[in-house]
């Protein structure tokens, strides 16, 4: 059977008794119920001392290589997030790329504690030491600051590729600025990571791929100091995410078997090197046959191959649908399907086939003519996943068109901006 579990739930209801975590001007407070609600963030608080760590990024490699990974405490440090980050890293060999170019940080690091939960084929809880080759430390906020502080440094401003596999926090009060977990349950929010964006050169490309709870929060990176009423920031800034900023997404687990791994990481990274995380080789995903897969190619193929109920999004989906008003997008799911894959790009035509396939919708019709005649699929159901996917790709490819036909020199920059960063690539 496929392992989903929600990668948020063990979160919020691990931490004892209640606890205070400061972050940019929030506190956010965990309360220790059986089934507490989401992880509300207060105002009035200051930014708190975060160590200057230093961390040496790699000689000689084309890309800066960041992963930070695993759950705040043992008792969320699924055994998956390890795993995850070996698949990243025979990721890289299947690209031809060491895995000594990348900086990994994991849990509690390199100091052989037993924090990693699994469950073992007694079906018994049990906790591990951390396996991980060429390891640089642990994910902390001290070392996630120290890798964002060398980038901004660095000789060389090389593109940059951050990965996060592990849990994330909500933001009740502004959704816009979610924070993902590190260790010892310390949370980095989206301005904090924008913030420390902001030194890197305009030429130097950012990309992030994230796979926790609320992850599409992080597409507001974006923007000046993350958030969305502020300009677009002048340097190139994309990225990739589970599911949009409201929702859970699904995949942390204590179970061993990376056979029954169900999650938007591991499509995403079948999708980008052609071997899926137990060997097999994928479909290929070179969509546009250029000799190459890019990011928002593996993304396409991880809307498709992903079983699970993930929304998935990227920054130039998420601007879209910003641009997006209720009015547009009536028009758009009323417009027929076929219609708006004439003038989609390759990797979107890709997903129209494949999930029109799947739910079973006429393309000769409107998606909105289809839903009318459909019986609506029950609610957090792999099923309504599909829906929710086709119908915000269409969305994208609707409001692409009629954000050209308006003309909007600006809209038109930021567009192309963010449709040529998510083109990019592994060097």
């Amino acid at each position: 059977m496929a392992v989903s579990l929600a990668s948020c739930g063990a979160v919020e209801s691990a931490i004892d008794s209640e606890a205070f975590y400061h972050i940019d001007n929030f506190v956010m407070r965990v309360l220790g119920q059986p089934n507490p609600p989401p992880i509300p963030f207060d105002t009035n608080i200051t930014l708190k001392f975060v160590l200057d760590v230093e961390i040496e990024l790699p000689d000689d490699v084309d890309t800066y290589f960041g992963v930070f990974a695993g759950g705040g405490a043992p008792s969320y440090n699924e055994i998956a997030l390890e795993k995850n980050v070996l698949y990243f890293q025979r990721s890289l060999a299947e690209m031809e790329l060491s895995s000594e170019s990348a900086n990994l940080f994991f849990a509690s690091g390199n100091d052989r504690q037993e924090t990693i939960r699994f469950i073992d084929d007694n079906d018994v809880e049990q906790f591990k030491a951390a396996e991980i080759p060429n390891l640089d430390g642990a994910a902390t906020l001290e070392n996630t600051y120290g890798w964002f502080r060398a980038l901004a440094n660095a000789e060389k401003p090389c593109p940059a590729f951050f990965y996060f596999t592990g849990h994330g926090a909500y933001n009740s009060e502004d959704e816009n600025n979610n924070a993902l977990i590190l260790w010892e349950e310390e949370p980095f929010s989206v301005t904090e990571m924008a913030n420390l964006l902001e030194p890197l050169p305009a030429d130097q490309p950012f990309v992030t791929m994230m796979a926790q709870c609320y992850s599409g929060s992080f597409a507001n990176l974006i923007y000046e100091g993350g958030d969305p009423s502020q300009p677009v920031a002048l340097q190139t800034r994309c990225g990739f995410f589970a599911t949009v900023a409201s929702r859970p997404s699904v995949g942390c687990t204590p179970e061993v078997n990376e056979a029954d791994y169900k999650d938007y990481s591991s499509s995403f990274f079948a999708g980008l090197t052609g071997r899926d995380r137990i060997g097999n080789l994928t479909a290929n995903t070179d969509y546009n046959q250029d000799g190459k897969v890019s990011y928002a190619e593996a993304h396409a193929f991880a809307k498709v191959d992903g079983e699970t109920t993930d929304w998935p999004i990227s920054t130039v989906e998420a601007w879209l649908q910003r641009q997006a008003s209720n009015a547009d997008a009536r028009e758009i799911l009323e417009t027929p399907i076929e219609e708006l894959g004439a003038i989609a790009r390759p990797e979107q035509q890709h997903v129209i086939t494949s999930l029109t396939a799947l739910t079973d919708f006429a393309t000769n019709q409107s998606y909105a003519d289809n839903a009318r005649q459909t019986v609506q699929p029950a609610e957090n159901t792999v099923a309504q996943a599909y829906l929710k996917r086709l119908e915000m790709e269409l969305i994208n490819i609707g409001m692409e068109r009629t954000l050209r036909e308006r003309q909007n020199s600006e809209d038109i920059a930021t567009l192309e901006k963010l449709i040529n960063c998510e083109a990019g690539q592994w060097q």
